[in-house]
């Protein structure tokens, strides 16, 4: 099956004709008019001939009034002559050119788009909200303003996707079956960059740069929110439990050896377990633990 060729990308190119500052032209248009509209009144009109070129200077002065246009700091214009792109404008200030030029403007800020908040589903299939901050600006104005319909939205809606997919290529959190240093969504840095990376690839197309993309929000979904808390919970007993008993062992292995190094008691192995199930539960316990005083041996 044949392909047809791919329409090549229209980029931006400066204005291939000349513009210039306004504040001339301005103070020339009004000069034309004004001078010829002072002759009609100081000097009689005689044939109809001696007309014209009074009709044409006000006309020279008309087109430069009208080839008069106003750029702002970080603002652009897509000059169109007849429907061709002719080239783009990014200079400040009151500036001319060809009044048949039809006039684009756009914006070439930094803007921020805060991306609605998302039900997705993790690598693991977990469903979870995700929303995200995006700062971007048009970089190319031609791109921009001919290569997709309308810029504004199309970001909004490849941003939308863009979270979407990357939310897919990575488990919500740690896990039983995570690769050791495999990256998370709550690992914050790497996440970002991978979104940064997705949103670019995607806005491309519309001359649109990424300046920074980060993770504005992220939770389980509330179908399953006290599951996953209920299971951080027991993962962070667990660890906090294993923390508790290397350090009761470390203590009491330092006071049998203290013991044993300074002679103050020969303590047997029957004495030794129960001195050290002793510390155990005193160290280990989660309440207060209440002395019982032994006035007997330990053997009867």
């Amino acid at each position: 099956m044949h392909t047809p060729p791919s329409t090549p990308r229209l980029t931006e190119r400066p204005l291939a004709v000349f513009s210039m500052n306004g504040y001339l032209a301005a103070v020339l248009g009004v000069a034309c008019i004004a001078l010829t509209v002072l002759s009609f009144v100081l000097m009689p009109i005689g044939t109809p001939l001696a007309v014209v070129p009074r009709v044409a200077v006000i006309l020279v002065g008309v087109a430069l009034l009208a080839g008069l246009y106003m750029l702002q700091p970080k603002e652009a214009a897509n000059m169109l002559l007849f429907g061709e792109y002719a080239g783009t404008d990014r200079a400040e200030g009151l500036r001319w050119a060809n009044p048949f030029y039809s006039k684009r403007k756009l914006s070439l800020r930094s803007r921020n788009l805060n991306a609605p908040t998302l039900k997705v589903n993790d690598k693991r299939g977990n469903p979870i909200e995700i929303s995200a901050v995006i700062v971007w600006r048009v970089q190319d104005t031609a791109q921009a303003a001919f290569e997709v319909d309308d810029y504004e939205r199309y970001v909004n809606v490849q941003a939308e996707a863009a979270i979407r997919h990357m939310a897919t290529q990575f488990a919500y959190d740690e896990g039983d079956d995570t690769v050791p240093g495999e990256t998370t969504l709550r690992s914050g840095g790497e996440a970002g960059a991978a979104l940064k990376h997705e949103l670019q690839q995607r806005f491309d197309d519309a001359g649109v740069v990424v300046d920074d993309a980060k993770i504005s929000h992220l939770a389980y979904a509330p179908e399953i929110a006290q599951v996953m808390l209920r299971r951080q919970q027991a993962e962070a007993i667990i660890s906090a439990r294993q923390k508790i008993v290397h350090g009761a062992v470390s203590m009491v292995e330092a006071a049998l050896k203290g013991l044993s190094e300074r002679k103050i008691v020969e303590l047997d192995d029957e004495r030794k377990a129960a001195m050290v199930s002793n510390l155990l539960v005193v160290l280990c316990s989660d309440k207060d633990t209440q002395p019982i005083v032994n006035t007997g041996t330990l053997y009867n």
